[in-house]
């Protein structure tokens, strides 16, 4: 999946050389023809890419690419067109949630992600593994040091909705702005209280004893909720009104 999606239109980035197992080779030639051309494709045994990755690499397929540029958290936010969503991440910095947290981007829709200055790379290996490649697709920007993420978004014309536990809302039922950003902080601590008491809050509804869920995802729920169409007018039985 993650290398279908490194040489396929989706990408951003762009693949350098591509390293796979002489075991995989027969099932892969058909992905690998179509690479673009002039990427050089190179085949080892499993013991020497063992020995290239420092542990057993089950599946046999290692690439290289090029980052792509990283536009200002601003210019991305700004190029989206209506209706527009966005995840906002303060804080993550572990490559697993990254990983997820991409993921659920892209199969729900969202146009990007923007990450402050303390999330960890969403192009670490783990996490485009986790994302199934999702990170290599869905755009994102990081906010420069000391940036307000909430002005940023204020004038980008996106509504910010601060999830935690203690939201004033249920995601249940949201009704959802033309250009809504979705803020999500760090499992444990959360968002910033100078974030929350500037935003408009919201929160998962859950059973009694349980107030939270794994980052990723609460930011599947809160999605699904935002994107699912309304539920279409039933017509009344014959003879009722």
């Amino acid at each position: 999946m993650v290398l279908r999606i490194l040489i396929g239109p989706a990408s951003r980035c762009r693949p350098l050389s591509l390293l796979i197992a002489q075991k995989r080779l027969s099932r892969l030639g058909p992905l690998i023809e179509a690479a673009p051309p002039g990427v050089p494709v190179y085949v080892a045994a499993q013991a020497v890419m063992d020995a290239i990755v420092g542990f057993p690499i089950h599946r046999g397929v290692l690439a290289l690419g090029l980052r792509p540029p990283e536009p200002g958290a601003q210019t991305l936010l700004a190029a989206l067109a209506p209706p527009a969503l966005a995840l906002v991440l303060l804080g993550v910095s572990n490559h697993d949630n990254m990983g997820g947290l991409f993921r659920n981007a892209a199969a729900f829709g969202a146009g990007a992600v923007v990450l402050d200055a303390a999330c960890c790379d969403p192009l670490y290996r783990k996490a485009i593994r986790v994302s199934a490649g999702a990170s290599l697709a869905v755009p994102f920007a990081r906010l420069a040091a000391g940036e307000d993420p909430l002005a940023t978004l204020a004038a980008a014309g996106f509504t910010a909705l601060a999830l935690t536990p203690r939201g004033q809302a249920p995601t249940a039922g949201l009704a959802r702005p033309a250009r809504t950003a979705i803020l999500l902080g760090a499992e444990g601590p959360g968002l910033p209280d100078t974030i929350l008491s500037r935003s408009r809050t919201v929160a998962i509804p859950m059973a009694p004893g349980w107030d939270s869920l794994n980052v990723a995802a609460a930011s599947a729920v809160v999605l699904h909720e935002l994107t699912r169409p309304a539920a279409p007018l039933q017509e009344p039985p014959a003879g009722q009104t």
